[in-house]
């Protein structure tokens, strides 16, 4: 079956390839349309006709949001729309829809680590949240933190919740967050004016599409437009759980694989193979859900209460978040981050220098920006190459705590005085921080 679902998908890209004009993101988008409209068995972009037979038939909704020219989550994705048999007999027991774009996308009923380009959500026909599904940590690989078996073990989590939905209700109202700044992503001031509620599949498909990633860009910029610096939610969200020394085994739930020694989440007393039931009274499905959890936890620090089975005993543990715990997490693989380096670094990519190359560890110039504001860096001077002895009088050893200082501490259109190691020369640079 799988076979065959991938050479029909190979004969619709060679049926839409030959239209003018058509772009191969255009392409892609226009044959996976045909494609899952075609076979049927995912309602494809309607979420109001999800929910509808979701009531009429009492069954859970699993929503896949997946942004189609994204290629590094292609193998997952693929082995859940080509109907993979650890995947199938579940599925068939959900309202399947499938997402394609953000545009009108409800950001009070979906709330996602937006730099991710594969996410699912497992709903009640009333807006329930039953959990999330999907995670990231690398910019193009997705090994350690999701995997088919996992999915199937989520997706029968949700199963199992809505067979008891009477009495684990109150356990998910938090999973449903906060109010969000506009109600659907078109609506960003950034946004507004140039994409409408939905994709315009008669031309410029691709052009049209509001990305998973242009969310977390507008959310950022309307902070820095209005001169405000950005909250930490905002700078590193979702925070991964090896951030606090927590690494989960992709095939489970939420499962301990492994303690980092040191960690909080050692401090805590969490051990290897302890399956984490649930966090802040949440019941946990997935790795993402851990993420939900700690997305909403103050950055300044906090407690988390965790239950968890452990030699077939639930014990509970309190994991203590220090001030400033988010910074821990490592924003540099995120999409978003590019928006960052704009304002912060005038388009700077920045990595760790060479051991020896100066006193203190501090980072480096390993690309520079040629365009627009991306290209400030290079107006003022920046070499790819120059090693930073000093910027706005700091030294910082990792890239996304210069970042994070630039959209705190500086506003657009601020000058920032940076000394930077060049050869055998020590070069006073000046950058203007970026809208």
């Amino acid at each position: 079956m799988a076979r065959h679902a991938l050479i029909s998908f190979a004969l619709l890209i060679l049926t839409v390839s030959s239209a003018p004009g058509q772009t191969p993101r255009d392409k892609k988008v226009l044959a996976d349309k045909e494609k899952v409209e075609a076979d049927g068995f995912w309602i494809y972009n309607d979420m109001a006709k999800a929910f509808a037979e979701a009531k009429a038939t009492g069954k859970p909704i699993v929503v896949c949001l997946r942004c189609i020219p994204c290629v590094e989550c292609v193998k997952l994705d693929d082995e859940l729309v080509n109907q993979d048999p650890r995947i199938r007999p579940l599925l068939e027991k959900f309202v399947r829809a499938r997402v394609v774009s953000t545009n009108g996308l409800d950001l009070s009923q979906f709330q996602f680590d937006t730099d991710q380009s594969f996410a699912v959500f497992l709903l009640n026909a009333d807006g329930t949240v039953y959990g999330r599904f999907g995670t990231r940590s690398h910019r193009t690989n997705w090994v350690g933190d999701v995997s088919v078996d996992g999915l199937a073990k989520a997706l029968q989590g949700a199963l199992d919740l809505h067979t008891d939905y009477a009495k684990v209700k109150d356990s998910l109202a938090a999973k449903r967050g906060p109010a969000p700044e506009f109600p659907t992503p078109e609506k960003f001031p950034t946004l507004s004016g140039k994409y409408t509620s939905k994709i315009n599949y008669a031309a410029n498909v691709g052009g049209t599409c509001i990305h998973c990633h242009q969310i977390g860009d507008a959310r950022k910029a309307m902070y820095r437009q209005k001169g405000e610096p950005l909250p930490e939610h905002v700078l590193f969200p979702y925070p991964h759980p090896k951030s606090l020394g927590l690494i989960l085994d992709p095939k489970e739930r939420a499962t301990i694989q492994d303690v980092e020694k040191g960690s909080p989440a050692e401090t805590a007393g969490f051990r290897a193979g302890d399956a984490i039931r649930s966090l802040n009274g949440q019941p946990l499905l997935s790795i993402a859900d851990v993420q939900w959890v700690l997305h909403n936890t103050s950055g300044t620090g906090g407690t988390v209460k965790a239950e968890v089975q452990r030699s077939g005993k639930i014990e509970a543990v309190t994991l203590e978040l220090p001030a400033g715990w988010r910074r821990r997490d490592d924003i540099s693989w995120r999409a978003s981050t590019w928006g960052l380096r704009r304002m912060a670094t005038g388009g700077l990519i920045l990595e760790p220098a060479p051991e020896g190359s100066a006193s203190s560890p501090t980072l480096q110039v390993k690309g520079v920006g040629n365009f627009g504001p991306h290209a400030a860096a290079r107006s003022a001077g920046f070499k790819q190459g120059d090693i930073i002895l000093a910027w706005d009088g700091k030294i910082f050893p990792r890239e996304a705590d210069l970042l994070a200082h630039g959209v705190t501490q500086r506003k657009a259109g601020e000058v920032v005085p940076v000394t930077v190691k060049r050869g055998e020369q020590t070069v006073e640079l000046k950058l203007p921080m970026q809208p």
